[in-house]
């Protein structure tokens, strides 16, 4: 099979279809090349009945994501609060606190300096470019230390420190020591700051879709037809004067003026190409590891817990869970507990294998919600390391050296070949928001070429 078009799209995830949608509005003909059996990407939603989803991948929504929320309203998908009504729960040294708001009893101390560590992140990271984040006044140093290094040099008490390993894992999916200080700054300045990545209700948590996130990527594929090719992973890209040529693992050519790569820079790095990347894109994608996440869905008949006066919401330092959610749907027909395995800990879990994983998942949900939840009436898990066309999630990290070394070849175009996906994006990186945003850059990249 061979076919041409204005422009060929790597990858049908957020990204590309934004892509692919910017430049047909322009009368410029795109194909997509899709290694999976589905559009998506890292969102992937799963039917546990009749118009009752759960997203095993990506979900939420919050304040400033003013890209992703205009395209959920132009497509017409639907979105409720995520639950919050209630106390939460801290489970810290073994013994679980109930607290109302935002902030768990831990003693003044503690708070203090948690406190005080997130204001000076935020106020460090209001330093870093985000078009360019290898040009911060102090980029250097900050990107030579990880960011357990700041951690450890910077917090006085073990409750910080556990405070901000939590935020670590929670948001990248990573361990402190994994990525590099300069990159930590970056991340929070582009969400907007320590609270708004973490918290639910004015976070990065506070809305989910009634269909699934995934159902972004559907409608916006159904708008687009045709030209979304599924099961079509491509293998090869070629560059011959005006011309680049994608080549499927089934030998399918597909030519075109302009290609956009819109995978993770992990699975971009690993695409053959003729003549072969500049040095710096293919080292800086030899160094953008994924992190590690585990999906841990618990789902019982009713939210049982909301009739003890909770909302769902776990902070913990108890393997494997230190996060839970009330995942339960918008007309609560049922109860769903979620929980992530995150870094270290979903490593470690991933090759323990599904029932090791279910016995420890609900093993740590009976800590926080007593006998009741150790019998739900389905556990489904998802393991984001595991899936071929992802190999982790949320996105991608940078070690140290990493963005003062080769972060100028992030969004660089070679030729022709044009990069987008989530972890290009300035604004939201390693969110749906910063997907959308970087399918729109490339497309506008690629139209002042053709």
């Amino acid at each position: 099979m061979a076919r041409e078009a204005d422009v060929v799209i790597v990858g049908a995830g957020v990204a590309g279809l934004v892509a692919a949608h910017a430049l047909m509005q322009q009368g410029k003909g795109a194909l997509i090349l899709e290694a999976r059996e589905r559009v998506g990407g890292r969102l992937l939603r799963h039917a546990l009945a009749p118009n009752c989803w759960i997203d095993l991948g990506g979900q939420w929504l919050g304040p400033t994501q003013e890209r992703a929320y205009a395209l959920a309203k132009l497509l017409g998908a639907e979105l409720f609060p995520t639950y919050t009504d209630g106390e939460s729960l801290v489970y810290f040294g073994g013994q679980a606190r109930r607290y109302a708001g935002t902030i768990p009893k831990l003693g003044l101390m503690p708070l203090l300096d948690f406190g005080s560590a997130i204001a000076k992140l935020d106020k460090m990271a209001q330093q870093v470019p985000l078009d360019a984040p290898w040009r911060a006044p102090l980029a250097e140093p900050w990107d030579s230390m990880t960011f357990a290094s700041w951690i450890e040099q910077s917090m006085r008490t073990r409750v910080g420190r556990w405070g901000l390993k939590l935020f670590s894992e929670a948001v990248f999916a990573a361990e402190p020591f994994e990525f590099s200080l300069l990159h930590a700054l970056f991340y929070i300045h582009s969400g907007g700051g320590v609270e708004r990545l973490s918290n639910t209700r004015g976070g990065a948590q506070q809305d989910r879709f009634v269909e699934g996130a995934q159902s972004l990527a559907l409608k916006l594929a159904e708008q687009l037809g045709e030209p979304v090719l599924l099961g079509q992973p491509v293998r090869q890209i070629i560059q011959r004067d005006d011309r680049v040529q994608a080549t499927t693992q089934s030998g399918a050519t597909f030519t075109a003026r302009a290609i956009i790569v819109a995978v993770p820079p992990t699975l971009a790095g690993r695409l053959e190409y003729d003549p072969p990347l500049p040095p710096a894109r293919d080292q800086l994608t030899q160094r953008l590891p994924n992190g590690s996440v585990i999906k841990c869905f618990a789902v019982y008949d009713r939210p049982f817990w909301r009739e003890q006066g909770l909302s769902g919401f776990v902070t913990s330092d108890l393997e494997p869970l230190h996060l839970v959610f009330d995942n339960s749907p918008h007309d609560g027909s049922c109860g769903i507990l979620l929980g992530f395995m995150e870094g270290a800990s979903a490593r470690q879990m991933s090759a323990a294998g599904l029932e090791a994983r279910r016995t420890a998942a609900l093993q740590c949900l009976v800590r926080y919600f007593g006998e009741r939840a150790a019998q739900p009436e389905l556990y489904i898990d998802h393991d984001w390391s595991a899936e071929t066309w992802s190999r982790g999630c949320y996105g991608a990290h940078f070690p140290p050296g990493a963005w003062t070394q080769f972060g100028h070849a992030l969004r660089q175009p070679v030729g022709r070949i044009f990069w987008a996906g989530t972890e290009t994006a300035t604004r939201w990186m390693g969110y749906i928001d910063g997907a959308i945003e970087s399918g729109e850059r490339a497309a506008k990249e690629v139209l002042e070429i053709l």
